[in-house]
């Protein structure tokens, strides 16, 4: 048998041939109708494409506190419109950062596969790497990648020699103040811890009457991770610390730190702000504000648009914000915070939950939380994006703050590290005749202790 070429021509067929052919074609027919032959892939043929639709896929992403929830909506819809085969199924936990750490590590626990893609803090990132609980990322979040975020979001993300988490947002400490009132006292934002007194204590003095119910500060001081935040700015504002730099051993009982502590007992509970303090967490230190109720504010970057939203806030279009004040002029400290998007170990679909994290940690859709919830990008770029900055003027002054700022301990043991740093924190503001000295040699040597047994642990 030879080829025919295709300039030659093509003898008609017999007739009995054609018939057999005819009878081959029937058979052939009614062969792949009825499903029992599989002729191969499309994607075994040169120019076809695939017809056959990948399975779809549901993620579960863990996520910390119903914020936004407008933003959140349209950003995961335009993920799934990217990616039709993908569905994603947001489970929200409680406000409190403490109660979604104890739901997220306990589904961790439990190995189960239906989380896949979680938020974790900052300081949760040694503990969940020690525990196997994240999926290492290095191969997904290479150094060309890294370089696009401010070198602290990437930082936390790192324990040993392994990226666990890619920066969502990061935080910083910050003071929030009433533009309006301090301008008609003639006061400029105040660089020291006394100066803000000085200045809080004048303003009182001469609103009191119209507002009974204005204090000088508020903060959150409540026994919770916030506490941990408040106080170690205070600290480190006065030249101390919580732990040696070396991370062996708690340094509560030294001098700078018990005189920061001791300025905050005698100083600002009960004086700039109500005893009612010792109870606030964010959104009631942040209410007092917004109600025109406190001359000063501490909180986080996105308390900038809350403070400016018409529709929530006394005082929008008064406020102003700057660093936190330290104990001497050119000095102060600002608690390292922010979130990162993690892959469970346990996941059954990493390259989908990959994806999610690419997309929301974006510089698209970073740019798109800065304009529209305030929240402070990671990525260096937006910084100084015209759109960004004209929207959120403060981020201009805050890229300074965010790279300067202190992180908390890094230990696979902080949580129990912050409970006896709460409870020390708590007890000290709370107790008026308590021996600080005293308290803060307990718990050093109870802090000791644990840095001890991990150190020690293979």
């Amino acid at each position: 048998m030879r080829w025919i070429s295709s300039r030659q021509r093509i003898q008609r067929p017999s007739q009995s041939c054609a018939v057999t052919v005819s009878r081959w074609i029937v058979l052939l027919t009614l062969i792949v109708l009825n499903g029992s032959i599989s002729i191969g892939s499309a994607e075994s043929l040169p120019g076809a494409t695939a017809t056959t639709p990948k399975p779809r896929v549901t993620l579960r992403f863990v996520s910390w506190k119903p914020d936004h929830a407008r933003v959140w909506e349209e950003v995961l819809g335009d993920f799934t419109r990217a990616h039709p085969q993908i569905s994603v199924v947001r489970e929200l936990a409680p406000h409190s950062s403490t109660a979604y750490h104890d739901l997220l590590t306990q589904k961790l626990k439990n190995r189960d596969a239906t989380v896949d893609v979680f938020f974790i803090d900052v300081i949760w990132v040694p503990e969940f790497a020690e525990a196997g609980w994240a999926r290492p990322l290095d191969d997904k979040f290479p150094p060309s990648m890294r370089q696009d975020f401010l070198p602290a979001a990437v930082e936390v993300g790192r324990y040993d020699t392994h990226y666990y988490g890619v920066p969502s947002r990061i935080d910083a400490g910050l003071l929030y103040y009433r533009q309006d009132l301090l301008e008609k006292y003639g006061f400029a934002a105040p660089t020291t811890w006394p100066e803000l007194i000085q200045q809080a204590e004048t303003i009182l003095a001469g609103e009191r009457a119209s507002n009974p119910l204005l204090q000088g500060y508020s903060a959150q001081f409540k026994q919770y991770e916030g506490l941990v935040c408040n106080m170690l700015e205070f600290v480190e504002g006065h030249g101390g610390s919580l732990l040696r730099p070396d991370g062996t051993g708690s340094t509560l009982s030294s001098p700078r730190a018990l005189a920061a502590v001791q300025f905050v007992r005698d100083r600002v509970i009960g004086r700039l702000t109500s005893r009612a303090a010792l109870t606030y967490q964010e959104p009631e230190a942040l209410s007092l504000f917004l109600q025109g109720h406190a001359i000063f504010h501490r909180n986080w970057p996105y308390a900038w648009e809350l403070a400016n939203n018409r529709t929530r806030s006394t005082i929008a279009g008064q406020v102003g914000v700057a660093p936190l004040p330290g104990f001497s002029p050119g000095r102060t400290a600002a608690a390292l915070g922010g979130w990162l998007y993690g892959i469970s170990a346990y996941s059954p679909h990493p390259d989908e939950a990959w994806a999610l994290i690419e997309f929301l940690s974006s510089q698209a859709v970073q740019k798109k939380f800065s304009r529209e919830a305030g929240i402070a990008p990671s990525r260096e770029v937006l910084f100084s994006d015209p759109e960004v900055l004209a929207h959120s003027p403060q981020l201009r002054n805050q890229r300074s703050v965010l790279h300067a700022a202190t992180p908390r301990p890094r230990s696979p043991v902080y949580p129990a590290i912050s409970h006896l740093l709460q409870r020390y924190f708590s007890r000290a503001l709370a107790v008026e005749d308590i021996d600080l000295a005293q308290e803060a040699a307990v718990t050093d040597a109870h802090i000791d202790r644990l840095l001890a047994l991990t150190k020690a642990a293979p």
